[in-house]
């Protein structure tokens, strides 16, 4: 009977890791989604607050462009939260510090250097790559069938 509880003790860490593994890539696609609609849109409507009847000012623009590149900034932060409280989650160690691979020398490549685990894609990378390519090609739809054409002055396409 002790080994059934011990199962079941097993049984139910493994469960609460999968969730917290899952809790964290869930909240890491709602930031990065965030990242390219809740920043955009929260920035659009502290402008639209400041700004009054008639044509656009230069100070509700401002705000606007301020606003986005605080709530942005704010959010890739948290991003960067995220994956290593999921790194520690999963067991990793701190990354090592390390150059870009653009900025590294390919004759001055070293095998010592390069650590398996951390060369793989994160769940991190992967989320951000996805969020991107959804972002482009939602903007390439809306750009091609549903925009306003200045050409002939349809509504959309």
């Amino acid at each position: 009977m002790a080994a059934t509880s011990v199962g079941n003790a097993e049984a139910g860490n493994g469960i609460v890791y999968r969730l917290k593994r899952a809790g964290l890539i869930s909240a890491m696609t709602v930031t990065s989604l965030n990242v390219w609609t809740g920043s955009p849109l929260a920035a659009l409507w502290v402008g639209s607050r400041l700004q009054g009847n008639g044509p656009p000012t230069m100070g509700a623009i401002f705000a606007v462009a301020v606003v986005m590149a605080t709530f942005s900034f704010i959010l890739v932060r948290v991003l960067g939260l995220l994956g290593n409280t999921y790194d520690k989650v999963v067991g990793l160690g701190a990354p090592r510090k390390q150059h870009s691979p653009w900025l590294r020398s390919l004759r001055g490549e070293r095998e010592d250097f390069h650590d398996p685990e951390r060369t793989k894609l994160s769940p991190l990378d992967i989320v951000m790559c996805t969020m991107v390519i959804i972002a482009v090609v939602g903007f390439e739809i809306w750009f091609f069938f549903f925009s306003p054409s200045p050409i002939d002055g349809r509504s959309g396409r």
